[in-house]
């Protein structure tokens, strides 16, 4: 065969309409099993390569989605939370193996981003990894949700719609931390992080440890509640407050590893040391947290699976499929620093 392979040389030698190769091309379920099977094999063995370009005139779609990360605090000028940083090699992957590409751009959380892509047709679909805080973005929830955006977010449940968002069980997460120290007798507990309905997800981590002391006869004290943003200077900062309050307490669980990192550098500057006399739990498992000194206890969210899944479920919403939430389970992971 001289020149490039078509879909139509594809069908001359398969002996099926030009229709039939597109459909098999693109595992549509009307075409039978054999009939994909040899249209597949035909256009190996002519190194046919899907037009991209006229495909998507076709379907007016754009065969591309578009990943938005937004600004976080952080400790240096990335503005990016290295926990949502784990998922992006996992929604990478998932997106070319379903023959998408990723639009991967970093957003500030009062900009009108949504126009800028799904809306302009430069993706199909939106996924949103970090939101800061949630009170302050549900107006732009309402908006996703009134112009009929697909989208999908990593964290708290949207407007009662649990098929939007993957999210770990962070209350389950909070109840594993619990039952940790419980069963290496420490009982007089500190949490740090934002128990509010402004960050859910901590709040949901909160109200599982709380609830878990709770069953086992221990009460939380207030007065050993800090709170605290994800960063390492918040949970530093935190963990001073409640030294120099000579608060007492030898179980710490801090919402985040990144708040947890924090707090065991005050607890060692104030010469308290890490477990013997405070054991400190986080939540994440973010790659630093197996090198700090001593290495981080912590609550795994599953990355890998939950990059997995954003990518799925949107997809299954451009589709126009059925979406089932997803609730992805906690793994406590044991460490030096309990």
């Amino acid at each position: 065969m001289k020149g490039k392979a078509t879909s139509f040389d594809i069908a001359h030698y398969a002996g099926v309409s030009q229709s039939t190769v597109s459909r098999a091309l693109r595992n549509s379920p009307l075409v039978n099993e054999e009939t994909r099977k040899r249209v597949h094999d035909i256009a190996k063995k002519l190194n046919y390569k899907v037009d991209k370009n006229a495909s998507n005139l076709r379907t007016q779609q754009s065969s591309t989605l578009a990943l938005l990360l937004f600004e976080d605090p952080t400790s240096d000028e990335s503005q990016i939370n290295p926990f949502f940083l784990s998922m992006l090699g996992s929604i990478t992957r998932a997106c070319a193996k379903e023959g998408y590409d990723l639009l991967v751009s970093f957003q500030s959380a009062s900009a009108d981003w949504q126009a800028d892509y799904e809306d302009s047709h430069r993706a199909d679909g939106i996924i949103l990894l970090g939101y800061g805080d949630y009170i302050d973005f549900q107006p732009k929830f309402k908006t996703l949700l009134e112009q009929n955006t697909r989208f999908v977010c990593w964290g708290a449940t949207v407007d009662n719609r649990p098929d939007l968002t993957v999210c770990c069980d962070n209350y389950g997460g909070g109840k594993q931390a619990a039952a940790h120290f419980i069963a290496h007798n420490r009982q007089d507990c500190a949490f740090i992080g934002d128990a509010s309905d402004h960050s859910p997800e901590f709040f949901a981590r909160f109200q599982g440890f709380k609830d878990e002391l709770e069953a086992n006869n221990i009460a939380i004290n207030e007065r050993k509640m800090a709170n605290a943003i994800s960063t390492e200077e918040s949970g530093y900062h935190a963990t001073r407050s409640l030294i120099a309050n000579n608060i007492k307490f030898n179980a710490l669980f801090a919402a985040s590893d990144l708040i947890a990192i924090g707090a065991i550098r005050a607890l060692k500057e104030a010469n308290i040391n890490v477990p013997k006399d405070v054991a400190v739990v986080g939540f994440d498992n973010i790659a630093i947290a197996s090198f700090v000194n001593p290495p981080l206890t912590t609550i795994e969210q599953n990355t890998t699976l939950a990059g997995q899944m954003l990518v799925e479920n949107l997809l299954k919403l451009i589709r126009e499929e059925d979406v089932q939430s997803t609730l992805l389970p906690p793994v406590l992971i044991a460490r030096g620093s309990s």
